[in-house]
């Protein structure tokens, strides 16, 4: 892929800077993956100096946030997930994502889930949180025996399909159901997923 070479002259200002390495961010992100998208590429793709993404974002995972508009450190958010033995963490999963969908942060959310469905440069980065910052980091001690991705996928297509059911498309009985009630018949589900067998 062909990269342009840094603009010459005076930026207009820096809030125009900043939306311009977002905007070469996201696309990168969203082509190339997170892992494969440097801050140096992208830097050079909005034809700034390095120096000039760490001005804006102190590296890589805070640029990453700022371009898909997380309204929480997913690792903030999974801190009492990931200190639940793997054996348990099914319904652990189902109770954390209920609470922080249920929370003021829903707004931010909605816009989110909205955003990928009419996007996909958005999908593509949604999926970039979702296996990396998110799955990943929930089920990063899963054993490796070669499942490791396919569990992921299936947890994820479990709570995107929660999402959607619950908190966009409102089917009932499951958008007023209880949480203990929905972590009772989904959190099986997801520990299948992540300890069951796969047969």
């Amino acid at each position: 892929m062909s990269v342009p070479l840094p603009r010459r002259g005076r930026r207009s200002g820096a809030q125009s800077t900043r939306t311009l390495i977002l905007a070469s961010a996201r696309k990168l992100f969203s082509e190339q993956g997170y892992d494969a998208a440097s801050l140096r590429q992208i830097a050079r793709h909005a034809g700034v100096d390095a120096a000039m993404v760490h001005h804006f974002f102190q590296n890589k995972e805070e640029l990453f946030a700022a371009c898909v508009k997380l309204p929480a450190d997913p690792r903030e958010v999974l801190a009492d997930v990931m200190v639940i033995p793997l054996a348990g963490r099914g319904a652990a999963i189902v109770r954390t994502l209920l609470t922080f969908w249920d929370s003021p942060v829903q707004p931010a959310l909605l816009a989110l889930l909205r955003g990928v469905v009419s996007s996909r440069a958005q999908a593509a980065l949604l999926r970039e949180v979702l296996s990396k910052r998110i799955i990943g980091a929930a089920l990063a001690d899963l054993p490796d025996d070669g499942t490791a991705g396919l569990r992921a996928s299936l947890v994820a297509s479990q709570l995107i399909g929660l999402m959607v059911s619950r908190y966009v498309l409102k089917l009932e009985p499951l958008a007023s159901a209880p949480h203990e009630e929905v972590v009772r018949v989904l959190g099986p589900t997801l520990q299948r997923y992540l300890t069951g067998p796969l047969d």
